[in-house]
């Protein structure tokens, strides 16, 4: 005898919840979306494989935290996703990176402090998003290769400033 069951009824708004239910806490929780991206690029003043001109395909984690609204969402993963696409995406996928990013040698640890600036960018341009929810960048995690990354903290990038 198998214990699923099939739903004899599919809740509905207004009847079997109300609005004033959807939020069910009024807690900061952390939301973590996974990204890739190809590109190219070469180090300067590097001895070793990657002086010359390669490629990776490269994983982004971005983290971030927020209270949730009155619906329950700290913030859409689509949201998420859009800020990817436009600040990150076009300018890194398939590209040579040494080209399309502000003049820097283009190691994963110089990298991930720009992507750090696009998302914090984005983030403050996002419409429909309330101030009570403070919304913030908590992590970025940028993998070079599936066993090499480096990661960028919120307490790291505060102590410098």
């Amino acid at each position: 005898m198998s214990s699923y069951q099939i739903p004899g009824k599919i809740q509905r708004l207004g009847e079997d919840i109300h609005t004033n239910q959807l939020r069910y806490h009024h807690k900061r929780v952390a939301l973590t979306k996974e990204f890739t991206f190809d590109s190219a690029h070469h180090l300067h003043q590097y001895e070793g494989k990657c002086k010359s001109l390669h490629g990776h395909t490269y994983r982004l984690f971005i983290t971030i935290s927020g209270y949730v609204n009155d619906r329950g969402f700290v913030l859409d993963f689509s949201d998420l996703k859009k800020i990817f696409k436009e600040y990150i995406e076009l300018k890194c996928d398939h590209r040579y990176l040494n080209e399309s990013l502000p003049p820097m040698n283009t190691t994963v640890e110089n990298m991930i402090y720009w992507v750090w600036e696009q998302i914090e960018t984005a983030l403050g341009q996002l419409p429909g998003v309330r101030k009570d929810q403070e919304i913030r960048l908590e992590e970025v995690k940028l993998y070079e290769t599936p066993t090499s990354y480096a990661t960028l903290k919120r307490e790291w990038v505060e102590e410098n400033e």
